[in-house]
């Protein structure tokens, strides 16, 4: 493990995972300070060639929309070249901010490092990847917004109609 420390306030712990995932404990804040530092170190690890990275948050206590801001463009740029990225083990505090900013929808975001590590291979990156529930969609009869706190099969409160909601927040008419 190789141990990274940005401004005195942001600690970084790097592991190589199966697979060539890049596995990264963050320790301390991110903020408008140290992010810029922090987004050309992941961005240099993005250049190396790995094939995936898995972000622990157990240890980060707090993040500002500068320190999201990073994570959008790793998550875009990590896309383009289909590899994932996942994010775990949120405090309640960090995941309050996702949660206000609307990011949840936009990252994968799982409780453990083994979910994590789970969604950063070939089976996670498709269909099988979960999201994290509620999710808002449209219904696929009448397209009238729906929330839907899990997957699972709902009634439309506009037409009626049944909607089965998917383990990746997708919606298609039910049966």
């Amino acid at each position: 493990m190789e141990e990274i420390l940005i401004k005195d306030s942001l600690k970084l712990t790097k592991k190589e995972e199966a697979r060539g995932v890049v596995h990264i404990a963050l320790n301390g804040y991110l903020d408008t300070y140290n992010a810029p530092d922090f987004k050309s170190f992941i961005n240099n690890l993005i250049d190396s060639g790995i094939d995936g990275l898995i972000f622990d948050f157990g240890g980060l206590s707090y993040i500002s929309s500068t320190g999201i801001g990073a994570f959008t463009a790793f998550q875009k740029r990590l896309k383009q070249m289909e590899k994932a990225m996942v994010l775990f083990n949120l405090q309640k505090k960090v995941m309050e901010v996702f949660e206000i900013l609307g990011f949840t929808a936009f990252f994968t975001i799982t409780k453990t490092g083994d979910e994590a590590l789970l969604m950063t291979t070939e089976k996670g990156r498709g269909t099988g990847k979960k999201k994290t529930f509620p999710v808002v969609f449209a219904c696929p009869h009448c397209s009238k917004k729906l929330k839907a706190p899990e997957p699972g099969d709902f009634k439309c409160s506009g037409c009626g109609g049944t909607v089965r909601v998917n383990d990746d927040g997708s919606a298609e008419k039910g049966g």
